[in-house]
């Protein structure tokens, strides 16, 4: 009887350690950001194959997870302060034109389109442009109420301090 109450015990004993697994060598990596802003001041889109444009290239790639959003500067408040609006967005102008921001980006890129019913060629449009980009967890927004058409909204609720933005 000792030998079978031992071979069980030993049984049960093989059992729980090949039932366990460690995984102390497991190293967790969050590949959420926390968010990161940039601006582009007086930027001159340049003309290629057709399309006035400029681009960026990240030092370190978004995440897979981050959500990259571009504002333009479209003048300034009584206190000086830029008013943003978020692109892609389209301008009616008064002559009947219309005057378009696009953009794409990549995990390593981005580029900022301009374009529109005439000829940008030597106008305002395409010179000395402000931008400002905000690279964001996606994660975050997927549940959130935030309204990321407006600037300050996106601002107040990543806690994103927008009054030393690093230029990019």
């Amino acid at each position: 009887m000792k030998k079978m109450f031992s071979l069980f015990a030993l049984s049960i004993f093989m059992f729980s350690i090949m039932s366990c697994s460690s995984d102390d060598d497991y190293i967790a990596v969050d590949y959420d950001t926390y968010p990161v802003a940039y601006d582009l001041r007086n930027v001159n889109l340049e003309l290629i194959n057709g399309v006035y444009q400029t681009s960026r290239t990240f030092t370190n790639p978004m995440y897979e997870t981050d959500m990259l959003l571009i504002y333009k500067s479209i003048g300034s408040t009584d206190d000086g302060y830029p008013i943003w609006q978020q692109i892609p967005i389209t301008f009616y102008l008064e002559d009947g034109h219309e005057l378009d921001y696009n953009f794409d980006f990549t995990r390593y890129d981005f580029v900022i389109y301009a374009g529109g019913t005439f000829d940008l060629t030597g106008t305002p449009y395409v010179q000395n442009q402000t931008f400002r980009v905000l690279i964001i967890p996606a994660s975050y927004g997927r549940n959130s109420e935030v309204n990321f058409e407006d600037y300050q909204s996106v601002v107040e609720f990543y806690q994103i301090d927008d009054s030393k933005i690093p230029e990019l």
